[in-house]
């Protein structure tokens, strides 16, 4: 090892020798006169290839500047803290942490003592975290492209506005993510007309695959002319036996318009009650008579469907607990009485314009964005 110069750095040399960080002292030059056994290590050379030669030397021309910049900030500021690597001599470069204080000794000389912290580890952390993520942002980029398939194809399952033997009929959806667990069914037959509103509990894509799979059985149920009590029992058993979830259950308000024998048939199972409002008056509330289903193999009720009769201009409202568990800046919750209140005073309105009404008064009342998804199916009986 090249002698040390000044009899001062004689006594801290077994100190900068047990350091686990590698360590240089520069005079006034810029020229290395004293280098520890780790700081050679880290470089791969010896104290007799290294002590003596300007640092900047072993840096290449662009990253010489830089150091050399850093140097004069020093130099200005007395001391400095950055991150810079160390040039080995197979060519790679070791990341580190560099600390340089400005020193003066007993005989007025300047020196800089430099420590060089090994981050290698730290910086490998980094790339592999920032590998990581990138995979994570492009699964997450999958992810949003399915869903956004997975909405389309549940919106393409929506009902829409509609005339059925002179019934109208208007619909809304909106799921309070991308998918939902509510679904809103409306399927015309020649002698009757099957209307359906499903709420699974639960939001995302879980209850957006079991609402999807309810409406694909429920539409096999309708396509062999169930009736709507045996239908609901169908469900539950389908639910319990071929989900076997105990996560996931459902509530359904269902109704069928005969227009021959003026006569709606209806059923619920632990959903909100269906609303039957003749324009201008206050509605009639048509319970559920069976608990949520596929939970309780014997949560339908065996009574007969409830069968009601209607007349011309009669409107019937069917609709998930997202409008009704909607909460004002008091934290005071609609209900079902405020929809009520909101369905009679719309009840005069074209059907298109009342349906539009009942969701933006919803809206106005509703103290920020919907919690819920949000269903709902009006018919105006001829």
């Amino acid at each position: 090892m090249v002698e040390i110069p000044h009899e001062w750095l004689d006594g801290v040399v077994g100190i900068l020798e047990s350091l686990n960080q590698g360590v240089l002292i520069n005079n006034d030059c810029g020229e290395v006169v004293y280098a520890n056994a780790l700081y050679l290590k880290m470089a791969g050379y010896s104290a007799d290839e290294f002590v003596g030669s300007k640092i900047t030397s072993w840096y290449p021309p662009e990253d010489a500047q830089a150091l050399q910049r850093q140097i004069e900030r020093r130099q200005r500021e007395g001391s400095n803290l950055f991150e810079f690597y160390v040039p080995h001599r197979d060519g790679n470069r070791l990341p580190v942490v560099i600390t340089a204080r400005q020193i003066e000794d007993p005989d007025g000389g300047i020196f800089s003592i430099v420590t060089l912290t090994d981050i290698s580890a730290q910086k490998r952390a980094e790339n592999e975290l920032r590998e990581v993520n990138i995979q994570l942002e492009q699964r997450h980029r999958e992810i949003e492209e399915d869903l956004l398939l997975a909405a389309r194809v549940q919106q393409s399952l929506a009902p829409g506005s509609l005339m059925w033997g002179g019934a109208a009929v208007e619909t809304f959806y909106q799921p309070v993510r991308t998918i939902g667990g509510d679904f809103g069914l409306v399927a015309p037959r020649p002698d009757h007309l099957s209307l359906m509103i499903c709420d699974v509990s639960g939001h995302g894509i879980g209850s957006a695959l079991v609402a999807n799979r309810i409406y694909t059985e429920t539409m096999s149920q309708i396509e062999r002319g169930a009736g709507l009590a045996p239908m609901m029992e169908h469900l539950n058993r389908f639910v319990i036996g071929s989900l076997r979830s105990s996560v996931f259950y459902f509530t359904v308000v269902a109704a069928r318009l005969d227009l021959a024998a003026r006569t709606l048939e209806f059923v619920g199972a632990g959903h909100p009650p269906a609303m039957i409002v003749k324009p201008g008056e206050a509605p009639r509330l048509l319970e559920s008579r069976s608990s949520v289903l596929g939970l309780l193999h014997d949560a339908v009720d065996v009574e007969n469907p409830m069968k009601i009769s209607v007349e011309p201009g009669d409107r019937v409202i069917l609709y998930t607990d997202g409008f009704t568990e909607s909460f004002n800046t008091r934290d005071d919750m609609l209900g079902v009485e405020g929809l009520a209140d909101i369905v009679r005073e719309t009840s005069q309105l074209p059907l298109p314009a009342m349906t539009q009404e009942i969701v933006n008064r919803v809206a106005v009342f509703r103290h920020g964005p919907p919690a819920d998804d949000m269903s709902l199916v009006a018919v105006e009986i001829p």
